[in-house]
C-alpha cells in the first residue's frame, strides 16, 4: 500500500501571512490524521517563511503517524532533526532562499559525498533516511553507497508533462527507476506536484512506491473541498486504506 505523507506547509504560510496562529498547523495535523493520513510532512526552511522550528517540536509532540521532516542538512536542521528524531529525514538540496525544491542531488559528481557522514549519523539515531533524487540510474546507484534507507523520487517534471506523449516518457523512466532502487535495496518515496489528476497513473505505473508527499495541491484542494475530504480523495486516488488512528500515549514521568 502506498502510503500519504500530507506536508503542512502552506497551512503555516497562510498563517504567517496574517500573524498569530491561524490556522493552526497542529489542528490541520490532527485533521489529516483523523481523516486517515498515514504520515505529516513539513519543510523547514532557513527564513521560516512557513514552518518554523517550533511548529516542528509542536508537531513531534503530537504525531501518532509518521513523521517526515525534509530539508537541506545544514548544521541548524541537523540539530533540529536529532532533538525531535522524526521517523524519517528527507535530505534536498536546496540552496537558502529558493522558492520550492526543483532538481535532485547530483550525487554522480563526487561533491556530494559527504552526505555519506549525514546519512551515518541520522541512521545512528535511528531515523530513516531519504534522498531527493531524479530518476538518473548513476544518482540512484550512488545514493545506495552512500547509505540512504529510501530515495524520493523528483516528480515535478512528470507532472508538468502529464497527459502528454512526454509525459509518457517521463513516467515510463519513474518506473524503471523504481525498479533499479528497489533491486539494489532501496525505499522508493515520491514527491512534487502530485495531484488528484496524475496520482492514479503514476501509482499504478510506479511498482512498489511506499510513500508520496503531498502538500501543494491538498491543501489548494481543501479550499474548495475540505480538509477531510480532500485527504479522503488523496487516498482513493492512491488506491489505499486509511490509516487507523492511534491515540498518543503520555509520557511516563
Amino acid at each position: 500500500m502506498i502510503r500519504l505523507s500530507v506536508n503542512v506547509n502552506k497551512i503555516a504560510t497562510l498563517r504567517n501571512a496574517r500573524g498569530g496562529n491561524i490556522p493552526d498547523v497542529v489542528e490541520a495535523a490532527r485533521t489529516c490524521i483523523a481523516a486517515g493520513c498515514h504520515g505529516i510532512t513539513v519543510h523547514p526552511r532557513p527564513d521560516a517563511r512557513h514552518i518554523t522550528f517550533q511548529d516542528v517540536l509542536d508537531l513531534a509532540a503530537m504525531l501518532t503517524v509518521e513523521f517526515n521532516i525534509e530539508g537541506y542538512p545544514g548544521a541548524e536542521f541537523l540539530d533540529l532533526v536529532m532533538r525531535v528524531k522524526p521517523t524519517q529525514v528527507t535530505l534536498v538540496p536546496d540552496p537558502p532562499g529558493v522558492l520550492t525544491s526543483n532538481a535532485g542531488w547530483n550525487l554522480a559528481s563526487g561533491s556530494a559525498d559527504w552526505l555519506g557522514e549525514v546519512l551515518a549519523r541520522l541512521g545512528n539515531a535511528g531515523i530513516r533516511t531519504s534522498l531527493f533524487l531524479d530518476t538518473d540510474a548513476r544518482q540512484i546507484r550512488r545514493a545506495r553507497e552512500l547509505g540512504a534507507d529510501r530515495i524520493e523520487l523528483f516528480t515535478g517534471p512528470y507532472a508538468n508533462a502529464f497527459g502528454t506523449p512526454a509525459g509518457q516518457e517521463i513516467l515510463a523512466a519513474h518506473r524503471e527507476a523504481a525498479h533499479l532502487a528497489r533491486e539494489i535495496g532501496l525505499g522508493v518515496n515520491a514527491g512534487h506536484d502530485l495531484d488528484l489528476k496524475n496520482i492514479p497513473a503514476y501509482a499504478k505505473a510506479v511498482k512498489g512506491l511506499q510513500e508520496v508527499s503531498i502538500g501543494h495541491a491538498l491543501i489548494s484542494d481543501a479550499l474548495y473541498m475540505g480538509l477531510t475530504r480532500t485527504v479522503k480523495a488523496y487516498l482513493k486516488a492512491l488506491g489505499s486504506k486509511p490509516a487507523k488512528v492511534k491515540r498518543k500515549r503520555p509520557k511516563q514521568g
